[in-house]
Parts: structure tokens; sequence; C-alpha cells
């Protein structure tokens, strides 16, 4: 059974910090680009960090560029969202999301979320 699953999540205060963990299993994680993802209440979804997976190439949404780094350990399976210096505008559940085309065929696996909230 493929599973993604986000933790880490939680009410920080502006100008502080936290670290996601997604763990993977039931597929080749290390051969799957890793990306993070958010959705706030009337926003659109928004695409927060990419990595692939090959040459450690990575992406970041400009709203987030010099305060989050997204990581990956295949050993563990694992891909992490270290966000510092965190804003109100952050407030979002985040998505951790693994993809990769394999022969032709698409693959594309989601986890359940973890709420993240900036507030004073």
């Amino acid at each position: 059974e493929v599973q993604l699953v986000e933790s880490g999540g939680g009410l920080v205060q502006p100008g502080g910090s936290l670290r996601l963990s997604c763990a993977a299993s039931g597929f080749t994680f290390r051969t799957y680009h890793v990306s993070w993802y958010r959705w706030a209440p009337g926003k659109e979804r928004e695409l927060v960090a990419a990595l692939f997976s090959v040459g450690s190439i990575t992406n970041y949404a400009d709203a987030v560029k010099g305060r989050f780094t997204i990581s990956r350990d295949n050993a563990r399976n694992t891909v992490y969202l270290q966000m510092n210096g965190l804003k109100p505008d952050d407030t979002a559940v985040y998505y951790c999301n693994a993809f990769s085309v394999i022969r032709g065929y698409k693959y594309d696996y989601w986890g359940q979320g973890t709420q993240v909230t900036v507030s004073s």
C-alpha cells in the first residue's frame, strides 16, 4: 500500500521555525521527484518547493526562497521541509507529493496534509 504521512505541523509565532516530515512507503521512493504544496482557505494550491530525484535540483516558490529548504533522506524514505522565518501568510495545510513517470505511466502520490498556523 502506498502511503505518504506528513508530520511536524503546528502553531508557531511569526519568525519561528518548523520542520515538516513526510514518510513514504509502498513504492521506490528514491526514484521519485518530491515536492511540498500548500493550500490556504480562499487561495489556490501552491507549489512551495520541489526536489528532483536526479541531481538534487531544487525549485522554490518566490514567497519562500531563502526561508524554506527541502531535503530528502532516501535511506529513511523521508522528505523534509525546513521552514524558517515563518510569516502569517505561510498559514496553510501542507501536503507532500511524490511523482514519477515510469514506462509512460504517471505515478502521483499525496499525503493527507499537516496544518501549519503562524500567529501571535
